[in-house]
């Protein structure tokens, strides 16, 4: 019985092995495990602050506007910077701009009565510097495994990043419940060290073959872009769910009902627990070919568990609820990322990372702003079921009007992945 349990563990569980293969992968996940562990930490200091100052979930809501708009801007211009430069080079100037904009919270929090403007400017900021710096570290992560590896390294990730963002959030909202929003920035701070001295020791791949930068460069990446029906529906997809299904701008509010501000980071928290659960025990992710219909599938359990937490009335079911849609969200994600590697080209990879970025991030900022103006017009949880029966509605649209994202299947859809590995 023991070693059919173990043999079963084995067969679901994500290849943690990777990380002891691959020096330069194992650099990059610790690094970027550090780098999100602070950044969610001031994920929920700068709502609970906004909140705290206002009172009001729309002002929350629209911090999602004022980061959405640098990421519109200059995500496409970090992709195109990806394929140009130093992959790696391009991700520590952005965590150096980052840091420089916590350093300014720091500052604001420690006036007498800190600012509201400050908030909405650093928020913007830090969405800039991300715009900057994810592009080229998505598009760094294929070139240090091989094609094989693609869907336990694209796990792995999820899982670790998952992890930073269930432990970020819970010790965000204990900080600054207990020791003031400067000691919690403060502590995002130190992360920035760790993350940087990572990246410093990597040794990556050479940078690609120079392309030129400018708008022409731009439009061939959203060309490649728009000739995959099947990039095209992850793109849609994802943002249909986070639009609708995103309530997060409404937990500061929520957790007033569920027992005061100390709760607010358990929910920021509960849905990445459940990705991390989800990642973990992905092993069985490799005999599934179909990655389309994974992704559909996924999308639509996330709006299901959405609607259910907005009809959830104590904290226990509503954190299980949370944790059910990070399940999900973290499927969609492993499937939409290894069908990104899959049929990517490596001289290509940064700017599609950066029509990527757009479409993984628009979703959640908008649908921050939605929920806000959506709760003050029907009311919190009702717009909350609401968002996720939508969202449900919205998958199963875009699965039938882009039939190319449905069929798509591993085994026949992807192209031949470099082998650059050797190159290090």
């Amino acid at each position: 019985m023991s070693d059919r349990l173990a043999r079963a563990a084995r067969a679901i569980a994500v290849d943690a092995g990777l990380l002891r293969r691959r020096r330069e992968y194992r650099l990059l996940v610790a690094g970027q495990a550090i780098s999100d562990l602070g950044s969610m930490i001031t994920l929920v200091a700068i709502p609970v602050q906004t909140f705290r100052i206002t009172h009001s979930s729309v002002a929350v809501g629209l911090l999602g506007v004022a980061e959405f708009v640098p990421i519109l801007v200059l995500a496409l211009v970090g992709g195109a910077l990806a394929d140009a430069f130093d992959r790696r080079r391009l991700v520590m100037l952005a965590e150096a701009g980052a840091l420089v904009v916590v350093a300014g919270l720091v500052a604001n929090s420690l006036l007498p009565e800190p600012r509201l403007g400050v908030l909405y400017v650093a928020a913007a900021l830090i969405a800039a510097c991300t715009a900057i710096r994810r592009p080229p570290l998505d598009a760094l992560m294929p070139r240090l495994v091989e094609r094989e590896e693609l869907k336990a390294a694209s796990a792995l990730q999820w899982a670790v990043h998952n992890l930073a963002h269930m432990l970020g959030p819970a010790l965000g909202g204990v900080l600054i419940a207990t020791a003031g929003a400067a000691v919690t920035y403060t502590a995002d701070l130190v992360t920035f060290a760790v993350s940087l001295a990572a990246l410093a020791a990597m040794r990556t791949p050479p940078p690609p073959e120079r392309q030129a930068l400018g708008w022409h460069a731009i439009a061939e990446g959203l060309r490649y872009a728009r000739s995959r029906q099947e990039l095209v529906g992850t793109y849609v997809i994802d943002i249909n769910a986070m639009f609708f299904g995103m309530p997060m701008a409404l937990f500061p509010q929520l957790a007033e009902g569920y027992g005061g501000g100390a709760v607010v980071g358990l929910l920021y928290a509960a849905p990445s627990a459940g990705a991390v659960l989800a990642t973990l025990s992905s092993g069985w992710s490799a005999r599934v070919h179909r990655h389309g219909r994974a992704v559909v599938y996924a999308a639509v359990g996330w709006g299901v568990a959405i609607a259910l937490f907005g009809l959830a009335r104590s904290l226990p079911p509503a954190l299980v609820c949370l944790v059910a849609a990070g399940g999900a969200d973290a499927v969609s994600g492993i499937f939409r990322a290894t069908i990104w590697n899959e049929t990517i080209p490596d001289h290509l990879r940064g700017r599609l990372a950066g029509v990527e970025m757009i479409s993984w991030s628009s979703g959640p900022l908008l649908g921050n702003a939605e929920a806000g103006f959506a709760s003050k017009l029907v009311g919190l949880r009702p717009s909350v079921a609401a968002g996720g029966v939508l969202c449900v509605v919205g998958s199963v649209a875009i699965a039938a009007a882009l039939p190319r994202l449905w069929a798509y299947d591993s085994r026949h859809g992807a192209t031949a992945h470099p082998e650059i590995i050797e190159a290090m």
